[in-house]
């Protein structure tokens, strides 16, 4: 006669599903830290806002950086974007995560400073990061880096922003200034980093008479996108709003999105390209999920590091 085959308890249920589920975040871990933090891809974006009758022109957007020393996937991949030859780079910030991160960041993006450039710092260009414990972002945007008993490590800001000049990029940390760029000018106005509310509105460049009737596009390059600097830059004529910070969230749920923007964005704009709308104006903002993760949390899931290429064509 056949012997009677005990039934599974409910413990050992319970013990079995989550054995599966440790299983299942261990190789997310896995995943998010050692292939989708590397796994980089390049966003495609197109606008119609140049004067009339102008070419297509190419702006070349790349944020989070967060470059430690050694990183020889994210060197190769920041040396190849030069094959795009664009007619911009915009650099919208936290280019380091380490002290000793600065001269081979500037290596790899070398061969990208042969092409025009305008940068804005963001605050790890400022201060290395430090250890946070990676739930507490769920808390609300992380906090700006204070002295007391925890001492920010300061970083070479000002080694960094030479060797940006050195290749001839523009320093919009809190300035303005025109560029002509393949027969069009460009107006640009940038801010230092909102995120340690160290933004100071320089307004428009001004120049000769009657300029405001001339052709121009009017560009604004911030580091992080709060909602107060959108709602300026749209309200003052922005053509286009750049800027990074969010990471676009950098562990997202497939189909969801973002569970965090780290300010006070919606988490639905936590990455890509949308409208903003203040005071009665419309201005295009794109914001950068960003290229690396800081060195203390080196991790991202549903949510891969991107530059983003846009071509921006005339208006019809």
């Amino acid at each position: 006669m056949p012997s009677k085959q005990k039934a599974p308890s409910r413990f050992s249920s319970v013990k079995a599903a989550a054995g599966l589920a440790v299983a299942a975040g261990v190789g997310a871990v896995a995943y998010g830290s050692l292939i989708e933090r590397n796994w980089f891809a390049l966003r495609e974006e197109q606008l119609a806002i140049l004067p009339p009758g102008s070419a297509p022109f190419t702006v070349l957007h790349i944020s989070d950086i967060h470059f430690s020393p050694g990183q020889q996937k994210k060197t190769r991949w920041l040396r190849e974007l030069a094959q795009l030859q664009p007619d911009l780079v915009v650099n919208t910030g936290d280019n380091l995560s380490h002290p000793n991160a600065i001269a081979p960041l500037l290596d790899a993006l070398g061969p990208l400073m042969n092409f025009p450039g305008v940068f804005v710092p963001g605050s790890n260009d400022y201060f290395a990061p430090r250890f946070r414990n990676p739930f507490s972002y769920f808390a609300g945007p992380s906090k700006a880096p204070s002295v007391g008993k925890h001492q920010p490590i300061a970083l070479d800001t000002e080694a960094l922003h030479t060797g940006f000049g050195m290749g001839g990029w523009v320093n919009l940390t809190n300035r303005a200034q025109s560029l002509a760029l393949n027969g069009i000018r460009f107006d640009f106005s940038g801010v230092d980093d909102p995120h340690l509310f160290r933004e100071r509105y320089a307004g428009w460049p001004r120049g000769a008479a009657g300029q405001e009737r001339a052709p121009h596009v009017k560009v604004a390059v911030a580091h992080a996108p709060y909602q107060r600097v959108l709602d300026h830059f749209t309200a003052d004529g922005a053509d286009l709003i750049l800027a990074g910070h969010t990471h676009g969230g950098q562990v997202c749920i497939p189909g969801y999105g973002a569970l965090v923007s780290n300010c006070d964005l919606p988490t639905w704009r936590a990455r890509g390209l949308n409208d903003w709308e203040s005071q009665g104006r419309t201005a295009p903002v794109n914001v950068s999920a960003g290229i690396g993760t800081s060195r203390t949390a080196p991790f991202r899931f549903a949510c891969r590091p991107e530059a983003v290429i846009l071509t921006l064509s005339a208006k019809s």
